[in-house]
């Protein structure tokens, strides 16, 4: 998997590219403003599952080292 802060570089190179285009008309129509609201949930949706599974596995990991005395 790709790590978040390249998938953060990523979405960041085309969000600045659509306020780019969006700049040049009179105004964001709701399409675009579906498409950049489109585009911010899959990162969200992207970051909590990459950030989860690693988040779990370290969880796990500490749960394993844990003795409980009885």
């Amino acid at each position: 998997m790709l790590p978040l802060h390249y998938v953060a570089a990523y979405v960041q190179s085309h969000v600045t590219a659509i306020k780019d285009r969006m700049k040049d008309d009179e105004g964001a129509t709701a399409v675009e403003y579906g498409l950049l609201v489109s585009l911010v949930a899959l990162v969200i949706i992207v970051g909590a599952g990459l950030f989860g599974t690693k988040l779990n596995s370290l969880f796990t990991k500490v749960a394993e080292k844990i003795v409980i005395p009885t």
